[in-house]
């Protein structure tokens, strides 16, 4: 998995590319050019600046990711684990379920989630 850090505005043409890919990347810039109100000229320079650090690649003018969706949302979590909560999953729930009330639908699939964690290590 690459570890590289997709800041934000880098994380929303990902998240255009990761639903539409492969993608020639004149259609992902005409996406977002609508989606994102981008230039021609910013688009491409995301796209380089992506490729130049192995997050997604450019081939032949077909743009791909080599990060998934899930790999950057898991490496976001473990950044601000480390940076906000000293690390600690038991500080960063703590602090979401303060802040948070799932209805009872979530909570039956956390706590599943939670059940189960132990058992596939």
């Amino acid at each position: 998995m690459n570890h590289c850090k997709i800041n934000d505005s880098e994380y929303r043409l990902c998240e255009i590319l990761w639903d539409n890919e492969p993608i020639n990347s004149t259609e992902l810039m005409k996406l977002c050019r609508e989606k994102l109100g981008w230039s021609k000229a910013t688009t491409y320079t995301v796209i380089r600046r992506l490729s130049e650090r192995g997050i997604i690649q450019n081939v032949n003018s077909i743009v791909t990711s080599l990060v998934s969706r899930e790999e950057a949302q898991t490496a976001e979590i473990r950044e601000l684990l480390e940076n906000k909560f000293s690390g600690s999953l038991p500080a960063f729930m703590a602090a979401f379920v303060r802040s948070e009330k799932p209805d009872e639908k979530e909570y039956e699939e956390l706590s599943k989630m939670i059940e189960n964690w132990g058992k596939s290590s």
